[in-house]
């Protein structure tokens, strides 16, 4: 393998190509992923996620012999066709543990001033004072961290990689040692850099509910090998992918607030598909909000109803079925360019008739709001 040419989208990609060999296990993979937004790199235990990262941090060397390739919007920091070898050090990557790492005998000031000094002041992109109010941290800057949360640790330790002015962000399972609690006090933060820094993110995680509610695009490996790779709306709705099937199934609607219904404590957001009845939020008219619609939550009519309690009655087009589970089906629609799935039983399959083609209605029974 030679190295990648470059071309003008280059200015925008994430370009990762290594094979490494360890016992009883290869992880062999090939990426070429956009260089903006959040990144999922999702799987099993074991299936080679926190490995990719090391790869690409330059933690880890490709096998002898395989022309190991890695940039990050057009920086080259690996060609060994070229010979080309960044050192960890001087790669501009903000690294992000499942434990936060912080040093103990330092206060959360000096934690932060600590990751300063990889970047000259002249280098630095993202300001110490943007990253602590992105984070919400400026109340905690004396502390020491023995004395924070869990979640206020993750909130320090983003921050102080932040502040090494980072061309990507590498996250390893970030919020997989916290509670539930914990957990959805650091998400928000999470959106917040999403939409407010145009630094991009790979985001390491086996929680389907982190990767619906923050990435824009999915990889989904398996034993070493990239089994899928793609917009993360269009891969949890892929009849042929895992993700698509269990109890967990799901699809992402990106849709933006029309209207607030108060009196019913309830929003309604419009999307390519139609219209949905949410819980109440915050946001302004016209702002935008991720959706989960679990395919355990969505029946099929072939009219739509009247009388019924379900306020969220969609038009759709039938693409394919298949096989969930015995007795069960997983049905993937269509909802004006929106992928949705329901999950039924084969009887119901059979006494609507479903096939390709067939238009009906998606009975909504319930939605997930994820964010922002």
């Amino acid at each position: 393998m030679g190295s990648w040419p470059m071309s003008a989208s280059s200015a925008n990609r994430i370009r990762a190509r290594f094979k490494l060999n360890y016992s009883g296990f290869e992880l062999d993979v090939d990426l070429d992923l956009a260089g903006r937004g959040i990144t999922a790199l999702f799987g099993p235990s074991g299936s080679g996620k926190t490995s990719c990262l090391r790869a690409i941090a330059g933690l880890e060397r490709s096998t002898p012999g395989v022309m190991a390739y890695v940039a990050v919007n057009e920086e080259v920091w690996q060609d060994d066709a070229k010979g080309v070898s960044v050192p960890v050090h001087q790669r501009a990557l903000g690294y992000v543990f499942q434990d936060a790492n912080l040093f103990t005998h330092l206060s959360v000031a000096q934690n932060l001033a600590y990751g300063l000094t990889r970047v000259p002041a002249a280098q630095r992109r993202v300001s110490l004072d943007r990253a602590v109010a992105l984070l919400g941290i400026g109340h905690l800057m004396d502390r020491q961290p023995g004395t924070l949360s869990g979640g206020e640790r993750q909130r320090v330790a983003i921050a102080r990689a932040l502040a090494t002015s980072p061309r990507i962000l590498l996250m390893d399972e970030p919020l997989a040692a916290l509670d539930a609690q914990r957990k959805a006090e650091i998400l928000p933060y999470l959106e917040q850099l999403h939409h407010e820094l145009d630094i991009p993110v790979l985001y390491v995680s086996h929680a389907l509910d982190e990767v619906a509610r923050l990435a824009d695009h999915l990889v989904l490996l398996e034993a070493g090998r990239v089994v899928a790779s793609g917009p993360t709306a269009e891969l949890m709705t892929r009849l042929d992918l895992s993700l698509a099937h269990g109890d967990t199934a799901g699809a992402v609607i990106h849709a933006n607030i029309s209207s607030h219904e108060p009196v019913y404590h309830l929003s309604v957001a419009d999307f390519a598909g139609g219209r949905l009845c949410v819980p109440q939020q915050t946001m302004a008219v016209g702002q935008p909000l991720r959706i989960r619609v679990q395919a355990r939550d969505v029946s099929l009519t072939l009219e739509p109803q009247t009388g019924t309690s379900i306020l969220n009655i969609l038009p759709v087009t039938v693409v394919a079925l298949s096989n969930d589970s015995p007795g069960q089906v997983m049905v993937r629609l269509d909802a004006g360019g929106t992928p949705l799935l329901a999950r039924i039983t084969q009887k119901s399959v059979a006494s609507l008739g479903l096939v390709a083609g067939r238009t009906v209605y998606a009975q909504v029974k319930g939605v997930a709001i994820l964010g922002p």
